[in-house]
């Protein structure tokens, strides 16, 4: 039985016997770290395959078409639907990062007990050849053939002698082909959920396109107009030499831009009066101004993506100074959504930020969203926290808020401004449900 039991393990580990005794061979741990490499690689192509290639049927399209167009003359039942399908975007995003980090794991223990495994060779060719020569010449049976008395005498004490190490090493082997089976049986549970989640996450990305193209038509603003502002706005973005200098001309010279300006002073104006406190002041898909003011949104805006924290406000960077928002990595494609309500300042390309967003919410407060591929609202637009309002790329995007930061992941930068300052976006985010049990 152990001899059946090793030879698994050796057809495990997938070392060839001559390979321990040929010394041309390349060395046993350069094997190990070759091998590890190879399914390292071949695990992350897969993993990228398992989202990338999920397609909807037609069938399934055409259902959720028919769908849009029964809300698309509601304007607000529109933008409830909207925020719904980019909160369900987000959480399986969420999910399907959760099941790839854990997926790396699980493929790191299976190469660590591969590579004990590969370490023990010789041991193992040793314990398995010793349990061959037993099975072939097995000690006699003193009780049958009492003539053979000595010759059991002598194999007693050999067995006793080399018995027991021969047990721990087999115990070994057999709980470390053991712990590789059980990884195989969980890594195929979750690459099975995985391929679960990208389907859902495939279907609610395709509502979500069909629901905002519906919005925008909804929307009156003609193209001269919009391309002739988008042309004035890269002309301004070339020109400025600091995010506050884009701010600052933008609400200046931009129609829409000064629009929104306004607007946001008429809204904070509006609220000098007072009003009784919102428990969420997010639930109305129908407001065209913030339901409260911004410095009362602290402990209540949701983040704009679902990701892991690689660098904080105030920490160094790599240029001397101290950070002055917060880095994200994210999952490649992404959904962006915007963290609070307020008015699109500016959308587009600028210097080292790559594709940036900055939102005007009122009482001399900015959010600014830089490194995205994509951006899908317009200039002078109301936008509701929550709402979708870009696609992260496929890559890091190396900017200068992001450089350095060691991931290949795609990175949104993330930065809150008070008249013109960067202040810590940390008090205003909600806690998830994850973070409260975490304390």
């Amino acid at each position: 039985m152990r001899a059946g039991l090793l030879t698994a393990v050796l057809a495990v580990a997938s070392v060839p016997a001559q390979a321990v005794e040929d010394p041309d061979k390349a060395t046993a741990a350069d094997e190990a770290i070759t091998e590890s490499l190879q399914r390292k690689q071949q695990r992350e192509a897969e993993l990228a395959a398992l989202s990338r290639d999920i397609e909807l049927s037609a069938g399934q399209q055409s259902e959720i078409a028919r769908e849009i167009e029964a809300i698309d003359r509601d304007s607000q039942a529109l933008t409830a639907t909207i925020l719904r399908t980019a909160q369900k975007v987000k959480a399986l995003e969420g999910d399907l990062a959760n099941t790839e980090r854990r997926l790396a794991r699980l493929g790191e223990n299976e190469d660590a007990v591969r590579a004990s495994l590969q370490e023990r060779r010789g041991v193992l060719a040793e314990v398995l050849a010793a349990l061959q020569r037993i099975g072939r010449r097995p000690p006699p049976a003193l009780a049958v053939r009492p003539s053979d008395a000595l010759a059991a005498v002598r194999s007693a004490i050999l067995l006793n002698a080399v018995m027991p190490e021969i047990r721990i090493e087999a115990e070994a082997l057999a709980a470390d082909l053991e712990e590789l089976t059980r990884l195989k049986t969980t890594i195929a549970g979750e690459k099975n959920r995985l391929r679960g989640d990208a389907m859902r996450l495939a279907e609610e990305q395709s509502r979500l396109e069909l629901l905002m193209s519906a919005k925008r038509r909804q929307r009156d603003t003609s193209a001269e107009k919009l391309a002739a502002e988008r042309q004035r706005a890269e002309e301004l973005a070339d020109k400025a030499g600091s995010l506050k200098e884009l701010i600052a001309q933008m609400e200046a010279e931009i129609e829409s831009a000064r629009v929104a300006a306004r607007a946001a002073a008429r809204s904070a104006e509006s609220r000098q009066g007072g009003r009784p406190p919102v428990s969420n002041p997010f639930v109305d898909p129908g407001r065209l101004t913030p339901a409260v003011a911004f410095i009362e949104a602290r402990g209540q805006l949701p983040k704009p993506v679902s990701g892991v924290l690689l660098k904080d406000f105030g920490q160094e960077d790599d240029f001397g100074g101290r950070t002055e928002g917060q880095s994200i990595a994210t999952r490649p494609g992404a959904r962006i959504t915007a963290p609070n309500d307020g008015w699109v300042v500016y959308s587009g390309p600028f210097r080292s930020f790559g594709q940036l967003l900055i939102l005007n919410a009122g009482d001399g407060y900015h959010v600014l969203l830089a490194g995205m591929d994509r951006i899908d609202v317009e200039l002078g637009q109301f936008v509701l926290a929550g709402e979708p309002v870009g696609v992260m790329g496929s890559t890091h995007w190396a900017s200068a808020s992001t450089f350095g930061l060691g991931s290949t992941q795609p990175v949104l930068y993330v930065e809150f401004r008070k008249d013109g300052s960067a202040i810590d976006p940390t008090p205003w985010w909600a806690r998830t449900e994850e973070e409260k049990v975490r304390g």
